[in-house]
C-alpha cells in the first residue's frame, strides 16, 4: 500500500507531501551508494527539510550508511507477487464487487478513514509529523484514485447489503503487471472475506486485460494481509527499508 513514487531520478521534491506537512519534502524512491551523494546534494541545492528515501532490504551497507547520515528507519514495505498464468486463479467470491464511479469518491474516503488510522506507516511513525495529516493523506489519496486517472486505473468496490464495505485500487506499472496499491475493508466488516473477495476480483481484472502479474505491498507488521495473500497464491518478491532524514539537526 504505497503511493505512487517520483520517477527515475534519485531524489524529486514532493509538493503534495509538502502541502500537506507544511515542510519542504522529497522523495528518494530507489537510493544506492553510488546515488546517495546525488540524492543529498539535491536535498541542499533545493532547501529540501524532510527526505523520504527507501532503499533494498539486502543492501545492509547502505542502511547502515544511511543511518550514520542522520536517517532513521520509518518502516520496512515487503512485496508480493501473484504470476497470472499458473497455477489458475481462485473462482471470484459470493460479495458484490463493481467499479467505483466518481461519485463513490466520498464513500472510499470514509473507508480509508476509519481503515486506516493510526496505520501502522512510514508517515505515522515520524513522531515529527501531525498525526492527524498521517491519517488525513489516506482519505485523500483514496478519493483521488477514483477521480484521477492518474491514480488508478480501476476501483473496485465490494457491496454488502447495498453498503460499500470494501475497495482496492488497480494501477498499471508496465507492460505486463498491475500494482494493487490501496486496499481496505471497513473495520466493522473485517472477517467476512470481503478483502480476499475483492483480491480475487483485482486477480481476474488484471487477467482480462492480458497481464501476466500482479504485485501488491504492506509493511512488514501487517501479517494478516499476508497470510490473506498467500491462500490465493501470491509469494513473496522484495522488500524496502523507508527512511526518513530531517535537514534541521
Amino acid at each position: 500500500m504505497t503511493e505512487a513514487g517520483s520517477g527515475s531520478a534519485p531524489a524529486a521534491l514532493s509538493p503534495l507531501d509538502s502541502s500537506r506537512f507544511g515542510v519542504r519534502v522529497a522523495r528518494a524512491p530507489q537510493v544506492t551508494l553510488e546515488t546517495l551523494p546525488d540524492v543529498l546534494d539535491f536535498c541542499k541545492q533545493e532547501g529540501v527539510q524532510l527526505l523520504m528515501a527507501r532503499c533494498e532490504t539486502k543492501d545492509l551497507s547502505l542502511a547502515q550508511t544511511l543511518e550514520r547520515h542522520g536517517f532513521f528507519l520509518t518502516d520496512t514495505l515487503v512485496y508480493f507477487r501473484r504470476d497470472l498464468n499458473r497455477p489458475l486463479l481462485p473462482e471470484p467470491r459470493p460479495v458484490t464487487i463493481r467499479p467505483a464511479l466518481e461519485a463513490d469518491a466520498p464513500a472510499v474516503g470514509e473507508i480509508a478513514r476509519q481503515a486506516f488510522r493510526g496505520y501502522d506507516s512510514h508517515y505515522h511513525a515520524d513522531p515529527r509529523l501531525d498525526r492527524a495529516a498521517c491519517d488525513a493523506l489516506y482519505v485523500d489519496w483514496a478519493e483521488r484514485s477514483c477521480r484521477q486517472a492518474d491514480m488508478a486505473d480501476c476501483v473496485l468496490l465490494a457491496e454488502v447489503s447495498g453498503q460499500t464495505a470494501g475497495f482496492l485500487t488497480l494501477k498499471r506499472i508496465s507492460e505486463s503487471e498491475a500494482d494493487g496499491r490501496l486496499y481496505a475493508v471497513l473495520p466493522s466488516m473485517q472477517g467476512q472475506g470481503i478483502g480476499q473477495a475483492l483480491l480475487i476480483a483485482g486477480l481476474h481484472w488484471c487477467k482480462e486485460r492480458g497481464l501476466q502479474g500482479m504485485v501488491i505491498s504492506t509493511q512488514i507488521t501487517n501479517l494478516a494481509s499476508q497470510i490473506s495473500w498467500i491462500r490465493v497464491g501470491f509469494v513473496p518478491h522484495s522488500s524496502f527499508y523507508t527512511f526518513h532524514k530531517w535537514f534541521d539537526k
